[in-house]
């Protein structure tokens, strides 16, 4: 894909005939690729779900839009700028638990800020206006071991938007939550997004989820070698409820079309991972 001149009209982010390969460290010449050649753009504004089945290499290719891994060929270009280093541009949301447990969660949330060199007391106040957005007003003293898992989230999602990032990176954010909590927070991000229009890059394994909270869901072929295999168009209207939306019938057909897509490739990652068990 050209890059455009227009920096209004390049992708937020584009992942351009990316391909990562790794290699062993006990035995250089074993070498294992987990992205094949693999295109992916999203608009700015966009939402941009990525499924595909366990361990296909849906995480490493947004590390790749991260800039916190370099892959071994293609380019990465940001807002039509090559990417060179971390992306500054993007905030990433990790699938695991990424709070400092010494720090209140006002300090987690306002720790980019302070690092940024804004002073103390803008940020505490940045940080109270978020923590009430995400539905924590009041809790800004608490520690982590003092919040559910839910709350926990919530400080890690705010930790993630104070900053303003023009690109939002999520990894699998709610796959540890029960599934009302977990609804809960779709709905808080699409309303937060919904706000600011940033582009997102949404990794998740469930497609439900996808297909809820998406503009468009990208599907990943089983790995070795990923790649793209499937591109949809969720034209459901906005704004969703993440529960409600399940029973549209135009839910209901979209994900019999990326079922019918998915459902090979996921047996064939399970029939992968029962060998390397």
């Amino acid at each position: 894909m050209p890059r455009s001149s227009n920096p209004d009209l390049a992708p937020a982010l584009l992942l351009n005939d990316i391909s990562c390969t790794f290699v062993s460290k006990e035995n250089r010449a074993q070498r294992y690729t987990a992205v094949a050649n693999t295109t992916l753009a999203i608009a700015p504004g966009e939402f941009v779900s990525v499924v595909g089945p366990t361990g296909c290499g849906k995480s490493t290719l947004l590390n790749v839009g991260a800039g916190l891994l370099q892959p071994s060929s293609g380019e990465v270009s940001v807002f039509g700028e090559p990417l060179d280093g971390i992306n500054r541009r993007a905030g990433y949301m990790f699938q695991a638990e990424a709070l400092m447990p010494w720090r209140s969660a006002l300090e987690n949330v306002i720790a980019g800020l302070q690092f940024r060199g804004m002073p103390d007391a803008d940020a505490r106040a940045l940080g109270e206006q978020w923590l009430a957005r995400v539905g924590l007003q009041g809790f800004g003293d608490r520690y982590p071991h003092q919040l559910s898992g839910g709350m926990r989230k919530r400080v890690a999602l705010a930790q993630t938007l104070i900053l303003d990032p023009d690109i939002i990176l999520m990894d699998e954010p709610f796959s540890a939550l029960d599934i009302q909590t977990r609804q809960l927070m779709e709905n808080e991000v699409l309303d937060l997004w919904s706000a600011r229009r940033k582009a997102v890059l949404f990794i998740t394994h469930d497609l439900d989820e996808a297909i809820a909270m998406s503009d468009r869901v990208v599907v990943l072929s089983a790995g070795p070698a990923t790649h793209p295999i499937g591109e949809f168009i969720i034209d459901l209207p906005r704004p969703r409820d993440v529960a409600e939306v399940r029973a549209h019938p135009r839910f209901v057909a979209l994900h019999s079309q990326i079922w019918a897509v998915l459902r090979d490739e996921v047996l064939k990652g399970y029939q992968q991972q029962k060998r390397l068990a």
